[in-house]
C-alpha cells in the first residue's frame, strides 16, 4: 500500500487583502490568538501522518523559514530564566521527525504552478497540498479524514464544502456523477462559475490529496486569465484518465484569506484557549451588552424616547 508522507503548501502568494500588514510580512504568518496560520497547516498535515513538508516561497516570506528552524539564541534564554514550558513549546514546533523543505517559486503564476514548484521533491508519489488561509476546526483533522478516504479508494480526493449559490464565482466548482455519503465522483471541475452556470454548490476548498500523475497535466495546462496555470485545470484534465473524489469533511471551516474570515476564527479560537477562555470571554459578554445598550439608546433617541427610559417597560 501506498503510504502518503508528503504535504505541499503553496506560500507564495501575496496577500494583498490584508495590505499594509502583509507588505513585508507573509500572510501565512498573522497569528490567530498565539499561532501563525501555517503552523496550524502544519500540525494538520502532521496529525494525518505526514512527514515531509514542502513550503513553495516567494519573495519576503523568509520568516516562514526562520518559524520552523531552530532559534538557539531563543532557547538558551528560555532555558537561562527556566522557562522550561515556553522552550519545549518552541523545540516542538515541528516535531524530530518531521522535515520541512523550502522551494522558492520564481513568480507566483497560479496555485496550478506553485504545486508543480513541488514536483522535483515529490516526484511520482501520490501528496497532500494545504492552503493555510483555510483554516479548518475539525476532529480528526479534514486532512486526516481525507486521508482515509484516499487509502480506501485509492484516488485523488479534494476537500469541497457547499456554499451559497450567491459565492460560486469565489470557487473552483465540482459536478458529480454520484455520490456515497460524503463522498462524490467528480464528472467535472468549473473555476469560478456565475451562480447561474454553477453545476452545483460544492465549492473546492484548500485541501487535496492528489495523485503524482497530477504534474504531466500540469505542465501541459495552458495559463488562464492572468497568466495563471489552475490547479482545477489540472485536475479536470487528470480526470480523463483517473478516477477524482470530492469529500464533504466534517469541520468547521475560516475563510482566513479575507478579513471577516480571519476575525471570526480568532474570536472561535480564543473562546477555547486555555489561558483565555474565561477571562476574555467574560469581556465578550460585557462588549456585546455594551453594543446592545448602545443601539438600545440610538433607537430611543431616534423615537424621541429620553436613553433613560429606553426599554422600559
Amino acid at each position: 500500500m501506498t503510504i502518503l508522507t508528503k504535504c505541499v503548501f503553496p506560500v507564495a502568494g501575496l496577500g494583498s487583502r490584508f495590505l499594509p500588514a502583509t507588505k513585508a510580512s507573509p500572510k501565512e504568518m498573522m497569528p490567530v490568538v498565539d499561532k501563525p496560520l501555517i503552523q496550524y497547516a502544519v500540525e494538520e498535515a502532521v496529525a494525518a501522518g505526514l512527514t515531509e513538508m514542502i513550503f513553495i516561497t516567494g519573495r519576503n516570506k523568509r520568516a516562514i523559514e526562520d518559524h520552523f528552524d531552530r532559534a538557539q539564541e531563543l532557547e538558551a534564554s528560555l532555558e537561562s530564566r527556566g522557562q522550561t514550558q515556553l522552550l519545549e513549546m518552541v523545540r516542538n514546533i515541528v516535531p524530530p521527525r518531521v522535515k520541512c523543505i523550502f522551494i522558492r517559486q520564481p513568480e507566483t503564476l497560479g496555485l496550478g504552478h506553485a504545486v508543480l514548484c513541488s514536483k522535483p521533491v515529490v516526484g511520482n508519489a501520490p501528496f497532500a497540498v494545504i492552503l493555510a488561509d483555510d483554516l479548518i476546526e475539525a476532529e480528526p483533522p479534514a486532512l486526516a479524514q481525507m486521508v482515509k478516504q484516499f487509502n480506501y479508494y485509492r484516488s485523488s480526493v479534494i476537500g469541497v464544502q457547499n456554499i451559497p449559490r450567491e459565492q460560486t464565482s469565489q470557487y473552483g466548482i465540482v459536478k458529480c456523477s454520484h455520490a456515497l455519503g460524503s463522498t462524490h465522483q467528480i464528472s467535472a471541475i468549473i473555476e469560478k462559475p456565475k451562480p447561474e452556470d454553477a453545476p452545483s454548490t460544492l465549492g473546492v476548498v484548500g485541501r487535496y490529496v492528489l495523485s503524482g500523475r497530477i504534474f504531466e497535466h500540469l505542465e501541459h495546462v495552458l495559463p488562464g486569465k492572468g497568466g495563471e496555470i489552475q490547479l482545477t485545470d489540472g485536475i479536470a484534465s487528470l480526470m480523463a484518465e483517473e478516477q477524482v473524489l470530492a469529500f464533504e469533511f466534517e469541520g468547521t471551516r475560516y475563510d482566513c484569506g479575507s478579513k471577516l474570515g480571519y476575525l471570526k476564527a480568532t474570536l472561535a479560537y480564543a473562546m477555547r484557549h486555555e489561558e483565555l477562555k474565561s477571562e476574555f470571554g467574560d469581556y465578550l459578554e460585557e462588549f456585546v451588552e455594551g453594543r446592545i445598550r448602545s443601539k438600545r439608546a440610538r433607537r430611543a433617541n431616534i423615537v424621541g424616547v429620553p436613553p433613560a427610559t429606553a426599554g422600559v417597560a
